[in-house]
């Protein structure tokens, strides 16, 4: 029933927040392709020696990020793409992951698919990830820009007219830098596709899937108040096909929990791109406000220093081309 500036609603229609389990650190070991594991067990091996010393240092870092006193919580976790590209089978693919790199001393608590980014049984994370972006307006425009559900780009700033190639002979207005929105000196400009359209439907961007793997390890994605792709148990088989699989299947379960206050990321130079366009889409994500509270409160009571922005709780590190094939 309303009143004439008042709307009254019953508390029971008002979806319950739950709450994730978050550890300290979540350290993402790497993304499998397709050609990864085409190089065989052996570039597999090599890649987990190399990181080694990175997840070392990782480690050392989560300690410093728990209260004094207090054990950190920290896990791993191995994304693989079955979005882009379909190959083997996740008990043969994850087998050799696991030996791989158990043969540089190292677990994996969880591993994920790609397309569980795109669809997680009946939840679609990038769906919701989409309808969360708002658009960031330039200084001076009158934000007429499409939004990024229409359009199916992001910017962080603004492309003047005159910027773009137009016919020869056309006349144009003099020729206009972009502008970034928040510069420091001197703008750095980044537009990102975060889909495009196929006759079945949208198909999403690396870097947009990539940003939606983020929220899921940061803990910051709700459906009707309701984790998103929670982890499931691997069991005592391993799924014979993607599509059978969860979106993220615990491997050890002894794992610290899969989403976390920060994550750390190692990857191949090459994702630098990729990671960069990460952050263009996460600072126009609207995280649910009760979300972001409930995770501050919690942090807050462990003595967990968190910044703000969700970007900011993010690291890489950018080791050479170490999980590619030579």
């Amino acid at each position: 029933m309303t009143g004439p500036h008042t709307t009254f609603q019953e508390w029971s229609a008002q979806p319950r927040i739950e709450r994730v389990p978050l550890s300290h650190v979540s350290i993402e070991l790497g993304h499998l392709y397709r050609e990864d594991f085409a190089g065989g067990i052996d570039l597999l091996r090599r890649h987990f020696r190399e990181i080694k010393p990175w997840v070392a240092a990782a480690r050392d870092r989560a300690a410093a990020l728990a209260a004094p006193g207090k054990r950190p919580r920290v896990s791993t976790c191995f994304l693989i793409d079955d979005y882009f590209s379909v190959f083997s089978t996740p008990d043969e693919v994850i087998g050799r992951l696991v030996e791989a790199a158990g043969d540089s001393g190292l677990t994996i608590d969880y591993v994920a698919r790609e397309a569980g980014c795109a669809e997680a049984g009946p939840v679609r994370p990038a769906e919701l990830v989409l309808d969360r972006l708002v658009n960031e307006p330039a200084p001076g425009t009158d934000g007429v820009k499409p939004p990024a559900k229409a359009s199916g780009w992001v910017t962080n700033g603004d492309r003047p007219p005159g910027s773009s190639a137009q016919p020869a002979m056309a006349r144009r207005p003099a020729w206009q830098p972009p502008a970034e929105n928040a510069k420091s000196l001197h703008s750095i400009y980044l537009a990102v596709e975060i889909f495009s359209r196929k006759p079945d439907g949208r198909q999403w961007s690396c870097p947009f899937l990539a940003a939606v793997w983020q929220l899921l390890r940061l803990g910051m994605l709700r459906d009707d108040g309701r984790p998103v792709a929670a982890p499931q148990p691997a069991g005592e088989r391993l799924p014979s096909t993607w599509e059978s699989m969860p979106a993220v299947l615990r491997l050890n379960p002894d794992a610290q929990p899969f989403s976390a206050y920060r994550t750390l990321s190692v990857l191949a130079r090459q994702f630098q791109n990729i990671e960069a366009a990460v952050g263009v889409v996460l600072g126009q994500v609207a995280i649910e406000e009760e979300v972001r509270q409930q995770v501050r409160i919690r942090a807050e009571e462990e003595g967990v220093v968190l910044p703000e922005s969700l970007v900011q709780r993010i690291s890489y590190v950018f080791d050479g081309d170490s999980n590619r094939v030579p």
